[in-house]
C-alpha cells in the first residue's frame, strides 16, 4: 500500500489549478487561485482525512483488477 497513490486534480480552462496527493497529504495549488483554495481546503482536517482514506477504500480494492 505504500507505493499506491491517490490524487484528485481540479481543472479550469484545461489548466490544473489544484491537486490533492495522498503521498503529500494535503492540497497543493499551482495557480494564484489554486494556492488560495489549497490554503482554505487544508484547514478542513476532516476533508483531508476523508481523502487520505480514499487511497485505502478506492485504490486497494482496485489494485488486483489491472
Amino acid at each position: 500500500l505504500k507505493d499506491i497513490q491517490y490524487s484528485r486534480s481540479m481543472y479550469y480552462n484545461k489548466l490544473e489549478y489544484i491537486r490533492f496527493d495522498s503521498n503529500v497529504g494535503k492540497f497543493v495549488g499551482y495557480t494564484e487561485l489554486g494556492v488560495k483554495n489549497a490554503e482554505r481546503l487544508n484547514k478542513d482536517t476532516s476533508q483531508i482525512a476523508a481523502l487520505k482514506a480514499q487511497r485505502e477504500t478506492y485504490c486497494l480494492n482496485n489494485v488486483g483488477i489491472d
